[in-house]
């Protein structure tokens, strides 16, 4: 079953480019327009959670976030 990211975004914009921010992992990225800001985002914390798991790492980094994995959760 793959597994569901779910995180806050924050979205603003800077200059002319929009700005995607998460705060709790402290992961941004930008776009164009919204949109773009929303796709670049999403790629930046995928690519941010997997190279935590290449590495080792990412049960601590989201303890230490205090993140908690939920198993079989219909929510």
């Amino acid at each position: 079953m793959p597994e569901e990211i779910i995180y806050r975004a924050e979205f603003f914009k800077e200059g002319d480019v929009y700005v995607g921010f998460c705060p709790e992992l402290n992961v941004s990225s930008f776009g164009n327009d919204i949109e773009d800001a929303k796709r670049s985002l999403q790629e930046a914390v995928e690519a941010f959670v997997e190279t935590c798991e290449e590495m080792g790492t990412l049960e601590e980094v989201l303890e230490e976030k205090e993140w908690a994995k939920i198993f079989g959760s219909s929510v």
